[in-house]
């Protein structure tokens, strides 16, 4: 069939675009910026093509569109110097509903976040407002949910990552106790893929959540553990949050903003309660220690901050 994938250099499409030329999809790459794509020869094989088009501006979608079947909404906008990113993710909601609705599609798959506490960060409440958005129109749409995603690369994993590498003794807020539902990237790759023009997820939700619930403490420590460090956490009844980002985003390298609006998330519980095709799409949700083992290989580049990914 034939797929356009939006976020197409993000963490997640650079992820998924590989299992869908695996599977013999066609895809269109949808990006802002080209020049931004990394060097890869997958971006020439046989069934990619590339095109430029940015969905904060109304424009006059390509040709190339016209005929897709599917179309996965990977966009969003909490980097940089994004404060109002809440905007941004509804303009450019709305302007890639205007696009598709040009086209032939059959299917909008939205990759957001679980939201199932009534008192949601500025991040949940954007992503929960860009699903609303997207089901106002007349395509089916299907949304998959996760809290952190475990692959290095992904932003939430990231600061985990670093922080453990880098530091023996955090201190940290006393919402490190927050539940939340790791979910391996190889098992979010398997729901994204499987559930490509399954007529029975058409206008549902699903949350995606890892064997476990654990807390964001007990993600350090197994991290820690992992890796063979000894490393100590010590929670203090309260940090104020922009001192917490400050912090995170000096030794993790990350953009402050990111990191304020990341680590606000994490003082909502984000456990997943709605699947019911884990059993029909044949996904075994991994633990968070054996996302770790299939997600997270080895050497790590300290020099770079990456770490090398394996499935």
């Amino acid at each position: 069939m034939k797929i356009l994938l939006t976020g197409a250099n993000g963490y997640i499409g650079k992820k998924l675009l590989p299992a869908l030329i695996k599977e013999g999809h066609q895809v269109i790459c949808c990006v802002r910026n080209v020049s931004k794509l990394p060097s890869s020869e997958i971006y020439s094989h046989n069934n990619v093509s590339v095109i430029e088009f940015d969905f904060l501006k109304d424009q006059t979608p390509p040709d190339s569109i016209i005929d897709i079947d599917v179309a996965y909404y990977l966009i969003h906008s909490m980097t940089g110097f994004s404060k109002g990113f809440e905007e941004m993710e509804e303009k450019a909601a709305y302007h890639f509903l205007s696009a598709v609705s040009k086209t032939s599609i059959k299917q909008i798959i939205y990759l957001g976040g679980i939201t199932n506490e009534d008192n949601l960060s500025r991040h949940l409440s954007s992503r929960k407002n860009v699903e609303t958005i997207l089901r106002s129109s007349a395509v089916p749409v299907t949304t998959l949910k996760a809290g952190i995603i475990v692959g290095c690369g992904s932003a939430s994993f990231e600061i985990i990552r670093s922080l453990m590498e880098k530091l023996p003794v955090i201190i940290g807020p006393k919402w490190l106790d927050t539940q939340s539902q790791p979910v391996s990237l190889i098992n979010v790759i398997e729901y994204l893929t499987g559930i490509l023009l399954m007529e029975e997820t058409f206008n549902k939700s699903y949350d995606m959540g890892g064997e476990s619930v654990i807390t964001y403490k007990k993600m350090l420590e197994q991290y820690a553990e992992f890796r063979g460090y000894k490393r100590y956490i010590i929670t203090i009844p309260s940090i104020p949050m922009p001192i917490a980002a400050f912090f995170v985003s000096v030794f993790t390298s990350s953009d402050y903003y990111l990191s304020l609006n990341l680590i606000s998330s994490m003082k909502v519980k984000i456990v997943a309660n709605n699947n019911t095709i884990e059993k029909k799409l044949g996904i075994k949700p991994l633990s968070y220690k054996e996302s770790l083992q299939r997600c997270c290989g080895f050497p790590i580049n300290l020099q770079q901050n990456k770490c090398a990914e394996i499935s």
